[in-house]
């Protein structure tokens, strides 16, 4: 026995084994089933080759052959299965044409190969000792090797998905396993293009089948008795098919190997050396013109610069010095003269600038500059600006400013003038932010005349980036920070509009009142006291806008709350639309800001007197209770649902008035806090509203 044939046998064995272990376990599940299949699959073949390399005539050798074609034929409808479902909890029981298609490919393929077995070989050559053979492939085999190639870059797919979606012990778990049985099918993938390319399979083919065979179940092995379960759970995204390093591999071999084939084939076989030759040095002399090319040539620097040489920079330390230095600037120019500070100090240039944008792109505002030449303009306006900037935004790496290919930016030159004779070049880098461009930071003048290299430029284009997510990040606070001023003069100016507007009602309310009690002088008295109070009222809120950034201020001092309420009420004595109705008990004088107190007091019986329907009531009453004085304001109006009170009712700008504000509730709010005390609510639809102001007897004084 030849030590091929000991080979067949054992790599068989060891599958069968595998195949055996594996089908006893525990558990019955699609993967289990599929992988204990193919490892028959591959025993029965290792068994049917190692018969054919026992048999001498040719005849016998196509007979096995076909048999063993017939075992290979189970494979890739088996392992395609178990690779889509193999530790996939989503794909673990297939269901519709995903489940169809994979059961059909198991069974079609066998059965074609057996119906057409008289197409699956051609013929047998066998070498002049008998020790070798190489079989030609019929029709039928090439088809089958053929689909045999397409399955095990497939499968060799899915595994790769499944090994990259898998992260800590799951990959510990199933990563041999996942690599014995992708070498089983890397290996199927030659030999399926050799039997497409060149119809032919031969014995050493088959001995490395073998060989892998026996690998694979060896790594196979070691996995599943490792963790003795199919049961895991990984899930892989089917974005990783798009980044496969399976299917760029497998298509730039194929596609490589085939074109050569078929030039060999074209120009003559193997007796076409000289031409063979003559193609070789054609593609040594296209390679020599491609690195002549300056393009070419920047980008594999760059390439090698990035992956394989060591960099100048220590990268953290220059991002720490930048992140430091710019995280505490909130305008432009500060952050401007520190990149200007911080890129001088890394890249050794004694000039360096940065110029900005303006927002109607049409000039270039200097920022920030280590030096002021009297050459250099502080604005620099632009001709075709829109031309410029286009350039610029196409053109996010840095560039040499001096190069005479870069007339088109001959505008930006006289932005960062040369210092010295000596300094070199200039280069130019656009700072970006989300495609729009923000500026361009220049740079000459370097220390000893030190041209800038690929690692410079790299160190560069990562500071410009940095200035670009820098300069939009200001530009977004700067924007937020004009926003909330503007939100915050509003809210300020509704609240003095809410005090103007119940000033007005008050005043609505006299001239409402005024023909009908025109005669009565003790009504001409209250009214003309009524009218200087609102006076003297608007005056106050005339003053306080002068303080209007100081926000809320109270000024307590020893008061009565009855005094208030009537002196509140004064105005709604004489009302027609609805009556007012007063109930005061005894109450101790307390401290707190009568002028405020007597704001949330006219605003409550307002909104009742705007929510009571024509010959409606107001109530309005006050107590002591314990350590409180209470003002109770209560009205038979349509009343507020519950929702509107629990998320609307003490929130600004939320008002159920047509012509309302929503701030006087809001505002009460705040004025009944700022005195330690409370405000609250009942209410239904349709059943009326009370409030219920409390007060503490005895405030303590302001510090």
């Amino acid at each position: 026995m030849t030590l091929a044939q000991i080979l067949h046998y054992a790599s068989a064995a060891g599958a069968a084994g595998l195949a055996l272990a594996t089908a006893f376990r525990a558990g019955k599940s699609i993967p289990r089933w599929t992988f204990a299949s193919g490892m028959v699959a591959f025993a029965l073949e290792g068994i049917l080759v190692s018969l054919a390399n026992h048999a001498t005539a040719s005849d016998d050798i196509a007979h096995w052959q076909r048999w063993r074609m017939l075992a290979t034929a189970f494979q890739p409808g088996l392992w395609l299965l178990f690779s889509a479902t193999y530790a996939r909890p989503d794909a673990r029981k297939p269901t519709g044409w995903r489940l169809s298609a994979l059961l059909a490919g198991i069974g079609l393929l066998p059965a074609l190969a057996w119906w057409r077995s008289g197409d699956l070989v051609q013929s047998i050559q066998l070498s002049v000792w008998d020790t070798q053979w190489r079989l030609t492939l019929g029709p039928v085999g090439v088809g089958l090797w053929a689909a045999v190639l397409v399955s095990a870059i497939w499968i060799v797919v899915n595994l790769e998905r499944t090994f990259r979606a898998s992260v800590g012990t799951a990959r510990w778990r199933i990563k041999h396993l996942l690599l014995g049985i992708g070498l089983i099918f890397v290996v199927r993938v030659y030999s399926g293009s050799q039997a497409l390319l060149f119809h032919q399979l031969d014995a050493d083919i088959d001995l490395v089948h073998a060989i892998t065979v026996m690998a694979g179940s060896l790594l196979a092995s070691r996995s599943l008795f490792r963790t003795g379960s199919f049961e895991l759970e990984v899930y892989p995204s089917h974005a990783l098919l798009q980044r496969s390093l399976t299917v760029l591999f497998a298509g730039a071999y194929l596609v490589i190997v085939g074109a050569l084939a078929r030039l060999v084939t074209y120009i003559g076989g193997d007796s076409a050396f000289a031409a063979k030759a003559f193609l070789v040095l054609a593609a040594i002399v296209v390679l020599a013109l491609l690195l002549q090319s300056d393009h070419w040539r920047l980008n594999l620097r760059r390439f090698v610069s990035r992956n394989f040489r060591r960099s100048p920079y220590d990268d953290r330390t220059v991002w720490r010095k930048f992140n430091e230095g710019t995280a505490s600037r909130v305008d432009a120019t500060g952050l401007s003269r520190e990149l200007v500070r911080l890129s001088a100090e890394t890249f050794h240039a004694l000039s360096v600038g940065i110029w900005l944008v303006d927002e109607r792109q049409r000039s270039l505002v200097r920022s920030a500059s280590t030096t002021a030449a009297p050459a250099a303009e502080a604005t620099l306006s632009l001709e075709t600006p829109a031309e410029l900037i286009t350039r610029l935004r196409a053109t996010p790496e840095p560039f040499d400013l001096d190069e005479p290919s870069a007339a088109w930016a001959s505008a930006l030159r006289p932005l960062q003038p040369t210092q010295f004779d000596g300094g070199g070049r200039r280069v130019c880098v656009p700072i970006l932010a989300r495609g729009d461009l923000l500026g361009v930071m220049i740079l000459g003048d370097r220390v000893g005349g030190e041209p800038f290299s690929i690692e410079d430029h790299d160190m560069l284009k990562c500071v410009a980036d940095h200035a670009g997510a820098c300069l939009l990040g200001v530009q977004l606070a700067q924007r937020l920070l004009q926003a909330r001023e503007l939100e915050a003069f509003q809210s300020m100016a509704a609240f003095f509009v809410h005090d103007l507007k119940n000033s007005t009602s008050t005043l609505n309310l006299m001239l409402q009142n005024l023909p009908v009690h025109f005669d009565d002088p003790e009504f001409r008295q209250d009214a003309l006291r009524g009218i200087g109070k609102t006076v003297t009222h608007i005056n106050s809120l005339i003053t306080r806008l002068g303080a209007l950034r100081q926000g809320l201020k109270i000024q307590p001092a020893q008061a009565n709350l009855n005094a208030v309420v009537a002196d509140v009420l004064q105005g709604f004595s004489t009302t027609s639309r609805f009556s007012v109705r007063r109930s005061t008990g005894p109450l101790p004088d307390s401290s707190f800001d009568a002028e405020q107190i007597g704001k949330v007091i006219m605003n409550l019986v307002l909104n009742s007197s705007e929510a009571v329907a024509p010959g409606g009531e107001i109530h309005v009453s006050t107590r002591s209770e314990a350590d409180w004085v209470v003002v109770t304001v209560e009205d038979n109006g349509c009343g507020m649902t519950p929702e509107f009170m629990a998320h609307s009712l003490f929130r600004p700008f939320q008002t159920t008035k047509k012509n309302g504000l929503g701030i006087g509730m809001f505002q009460s709010k705040m004025i009944v806090e700022a005195h330690g005390g409370r405000l609250t609510v009942r209410s239904q639809p349709g059943q009326g509203t009370t409030f219920q102001l409390f007060l503490r007897a005895t405030a303590p004084a302001p510090a």
